[in-house]
């Protein structure tokens, strides 16, 4: 009895041996399994944190260049807002200059128009000077022409009016160009131009005639007002009038009498 109860417990021994070996086994395998599904999981884990890695890696060169991209591009935006100030100030520049530019077309274009105005004017004023330069040199031909024949009719003895002092009036003289009285040389006036203001007297330098010499005019015994030689030739001489309305009054052959100094 002794024996089969060792064996009986022998018995259960083993089988609770083998129960336990079975189970241990079977953990044993479930441990093994999730063992190798670690193993797996570990593997694909550090195969995927290498794959984030290169990704990382590539996303990081990725980001440096994109950086050095950025700060290229940084750079082209200064470089270009610079330019873009530059240009707006040279815009804005240009545009004063313009302004400027056209604000002095304006004034030349009024200049210009003035100037064709007073153009204009000085053409009509030439019209005008040519009439009357024409006018002047047909004057000077008929005075050149005049003064010629006087020129040539200087030898002949003109007469000269004298005053008595006793009697106090004009007497006719014997006839002679010119001769000294008891009021000074006598002559008379042989041309009278009023527009230019002077006559031509029949004294000149052959009787003792110098520029700047005053001589009263006459008609009869009418004074009429005085005149200076101002220049002076052999037979005869040019004068201006001392007042400005004796022009109005002297005639071709009044008489002309030396003031005394």
């Amino acid at each position: 009895m002794e024996f089969k109860a060792k064996g009986i417990v022998l018995i259960i021994m083993l089988v609770v041996s083998l129960a336990l070996a079975g189970i241990g086994f079977y953990l044993f395998q479930g441990e093994h399994v999730k063992n190798i599904q670690l193993t797996s999981k570990v593997e694909d884990l550090n195969s995927k944190q290498k794959i984030a890695e290169k990704k990382l890696s590539d996303a990081q060169r990725a980001l440096s260049n994109l950086e050095a991209k950025l700060k290229e591009a940084t750079a082209q935006v200064s470089a270009l807002t610079i330019q873009l100030q530059e240009e707006k100030v040279a815009k804005e520049e240009a545009i004063s200059r313009l302004s400027q530019m056209q604000e002095t077309l304006d004034q030349q274009k009024k200049v210009m128009a003035d100037l064709e105005k007073e153009f204009n004017k000085a053409q009509d004023d030439v019209r005008v000077i040519k009439t009357e330069l024409k006018k002047i040199d047909s004057e000077k031909v008929k005075l050149e022409s005049k003064v010629k024949n006087l020129e040539a009719k200087s030898d002949v003895e003109l007469g000269k009016i004298v005053v008595s002092p006793e009697a106090g009036q004009a007497v006719q003289s014997l006839p002679m160009k010119a001769s000294g009285s008891a009021q000074g040389l006598e002559g008379k006036v042989l041309v009278l131009n009023k527009e230019y203001n002077f006559v031509v007297v029949n004294l000149g330098a052959k009787d003792g005639l110098t520029a700047g010499e005053l001589f009263s005019v006459y008609r009869g015994e009418t004074y009429l007002g005085d005149i200076k030689i101002e220049k002076v030739q052999d037979v005869m001489s040019a004068a201006g009038f001392v007042s400005g309305d004796l022009k109005n009054k002297v005639k071709e052959g009044d008489r002309i009498v030396k003031k005394s100094k």
